[in-house]
């Protein structure tokens, strides 16, 4: 019984799901791609298994297997559906489309309300003007990671490569940022590992609302979705929270005369101070108030 028992443990393995389509699940274990199915009781319960799921699987042939059991999940993104989720990594380009600072202080709002660590890729260094280079090293200077990145002259790739090591990593950016010409030129080999999932799951033809976690040489996923670049806050954020996601003043807003102030119209406001000594850039407080009166608007409507 026991040597049935070892014979059998060969067969049980630990992987992760890299994407989805119908009832089939794409495990990644040991470098190989499995095409799996759930396990019956979990299908009778209607587990949902999504991409970044760790996942017990036993092997029914050197191709295929049967998912036994998921486990336990860190974390958990809803749009896009990814479990295990570590980093959320913003490109923006610095010329070709010019930043959208609005749109990157969402997306990092997000990102910190989803308790995710933020990086930020300022790309197209090489087309970039100095006053776009001053306005971006902002970021850097209130605390957070980021790099001025170039496809052209492989500026900052070395930086951003070690930053995705072992790590399940979601890219954001608007359409023309250079993301994927980023992750294509700090793995050249992806194109291939692309290439082959595609051709396993039929991407584009039917899976295109189902995220796809791609591997990285370094050992690290990333997925890249337009699901993280979606207009509105969180309907769960709330007003008192949303100050707390802005770091140069959750550093500070305990010096304000009330604890409860949002910065907006309270007397003796110490960030509203700071943006008039020039210590909070103007624009990233501007951004705060219009995430505020949002967020206010969507609490008056539920």
């Amino acid at each position: 019984m026991k040597d049935r028992y070892r014979h059998r443990r060969r067969f049980v393995l630990e992987g992760i799901v890299l994407s989805r389509y119908s009832s089939f699940y794409y495990v990644q274990y040991d470098n190989k791609i499995w095409e799996c199915r759930l396990r019956g009781k979990h299908r009778l319960k209607k587990i949902d298994v999504i991409a970044g799921d760790k996942v017990i699987f036993t092997k029914v042939n050197e191709n295929e297997g049967v998912i036994e059991q998921i486990q336990p999940r860190v974390t958990e993104l809803y749009r896009p559906a990814i479990a295990n989720v570590s980093q959320l990594l913003i490109v923006v380009s610095l010329k070709a489309p010019r930043p959208n600072w609005v749109l990157l202080d969402r997306l990092l709002v997000l990102g910190a309300h989803s308790n995710l660590r933020s990086l930020i890729a300022f790309n197209k260094l090489d087309l970039a003007d100095d006053d776009t280079v001053s306005l971006a090293n902002e970021y850097k200077k209130i605390g957070y990671t980021v790099f001025f990145t170039s496809v052209k002259t492989e500026d900052g790739l070395d930086g951003l490569e070690s930053h995705l090591n072992d790590e399940i990593t979601v890219l954001a950016g608007l359409s023309g940022v250079g993301k994927s010409s980023l992750i294509n030129v700090l793995d050249p080999e992806l194109a291939l590992k692309i290439g082959a999932v595609s051709t396993k799951v039929e991407i584009g033809k039917h899976t295109t609302r189902y995220v796809q976690l791609l591997p990285l040489s370094c050992g690290g996923l990333v997925a890249d979705t337009p699901g993280f670049n979606r207009l509105h806050l969180p309907l769960d954020l709330k007003r008192e929270e949303l100050r707390f996601l802005f770091p140069e003043m959750e550093r500070i807003q305990r010096a304000c005369k009330f604890s409860s102030c949002l910065h907006k119209a309270e007397p003796g406001c110490k960030i509203k101070e700071s943006v008039e000594e020039g210590n909070i850039a103007k624009w990233r407080y501007d951004n705060y108030l219009t995430f505020l009166e949002e967020i206010i608007t969507q609490e008056r409507s539920y």
